[in-house]
């Protein structure tokens, strides 16, 4: 193996160097670089392509005044207000049609040819092709409300559905993200929530089979029967049999394969209080990550196997939750298969296991942004399905005294 190798597996950390320090005063540790990182893109791009038209004119007129009198440009002069119809506003782009317009006339009147047949048709044409680019720019524009409308409604359903977690619940430190693998989309099969109650916080992140809206019922139909259980039922497998049921409720509504094979993956957490311990239940999903204060990095698999959430009648397996150390100053994450199953362009998988480990983060925000930063750099922005991302960290002792002392 070489020490490249090594370096990128121990999460940035050769061994024998020191741990860094996961004080109040630490900072956190960036994720080692992927092997497929590509440089970020700079906006000289964009620059370039908002100057096109201008550099049609200019491109137009040099050639119209380098090159005898009848040969012309003016498919560069047609193209440049066209062009500029869906990067300029109404009034760029009807500037950019007069420029044009005043460009052919003088050059015409320059080269003598102004009263010649053709050159009053090309100038007819030109000025005919600035005209309609202002009717495309407007409704280019209208198009771009619409989208912006169309935006705004999915963020809100978006905030109806998976409402933001607050940064600080029962006494732990919070965080959430939600990584749609397709552009603009805002929300889909992946779900998170966070409930507190007098048994403890009660956590869940899961993956509804199917995508479309008959996915987005399902994830308002399991988050709705979280929070009631959440706060009703005694233990946490009791919880799960409370969505269990929900699930089956609603798959008697729905029509087609939905109605056999509908089924929702998912991990519920249980963090009580004053307890450094982590009750969980897991229904066929990818297991949790514990993030220990010094970088260590440990899954919490099922020690028992567990059919999907949905699926009960295909087993009689009970749930049982299993227990688990949560120290002070760790970090507990959980995920969906997005994160796991995000490919590069050699179509290997991201292991978030080699990526975290030796990492230190000094909020659940910084774990997750940092997390999903690596991720799109990974897969190139090409992402393969959604992801959610819900993080959260229990603080340390020292913490909590410094807040009672303040």
């Amino acid at each position: 193996m070489d020490d490249e190798g090594a370096y990128a597996r121990a999460g940035g950390r050769l061994p024998g160097d020191p741990v860094p320090d996961p004080g109040l005063g630490s900072e956190a540790v960036a994720l080692p670089p992927t092997a497929t990182e590509r440089p970020r893109r700079t906006p000289y791009g964009r620059r370039l392509v908002r100057l096109l038209p201008v550099l049609l004119i200019v491109i137009a007129i040099l050639y119209d005044i380098f090159t005898p009198r009848y040969f012309t440009a003016g498919p560069l002069y047609t193209a440049a207000p066209l062009v500029a119809a869906p990067l300029y506003s109404r009034r760029g782009t009807a500037l950019t049609g007069v420029a044009v317009v005043a460009a052919v006339v003088g050059l015409q009147l320059s080269k003598g040819v102004a009263h010649y047949v053709d050159s009053l048709t090309e100038l007819i044409t030109i000025a005919t092709v600035a005209a309609l680019a202002v009717f495309v720019n407007a409704f280019v524009r209208r198009t771009g409300e619409r989208l912006v409308t169309v935006r705004e409604i999915a963020e809100a359903a978006q905030r109806a559905v998976l409402p933001e977690p607050a940064e600080r619940i029962g006494g732990f430190e919070i965080a959430a993200c939600y990584e749609a693998a397709q552009a603009d989309a805002f929300i889909g099969g992946d779900l998170y929530a966070v409930q507190d109650s007098a048994r403890g916080v009660r956590l869940i992140v899961g993956d509804v089979r199917g995508k479309g809206m008959g996915a987005v019922a399902a994830v308002a139909v399991v988050i709705g029967a979280f929070r009631e259980a959440a706060e009703q039922e005694a233990t946490l497998e009791a919880v799960a049999q409370r969505l269990e049921r929900a699930l089956a409720r609603e798959g008697t509504r729905r029509d087609g394969l939905d109605a056999f094979e509908g089924f929702t993956t998912a991990v519920l957490a249980e963090l009580p209080h004053g307890d450094g311990v982590v009750r969980i239940v897991n229904r066929g999903h990818p297991p949790p990550l514990l993030l220990y204060a010094d970088g260590t990095l440990r899954p919490l698999p099922a020690r028992e196997s567990a059919l999907p959430l949905g699926m009960g009648e295909l087993g009689v397996w009970p749930d049982r939750a299993q227990e688990d150390a949560f120290p002070g100053g760790a970090t507990l994450l959980l995920h969906t298969d997005g994160l796991s199953e995000a490919r590069d362009a050699r179509g290997e998988f991201y292991d978030p296991h080699e990526r975290l480990a030796g990492c230190v983060f000094r909020h659940p925000g910084e774990l997750l942004a940092a997390l999903a930063e690596d991720v799109r750099r990974h897969s190139g922005g090409g992402m393969a399905d959604d992801m959610a991302l819900l993080a959260v960290r229990r603080p340390a002792r020292e913490e909590l005294d410094h807040c009672h002392q303040r």
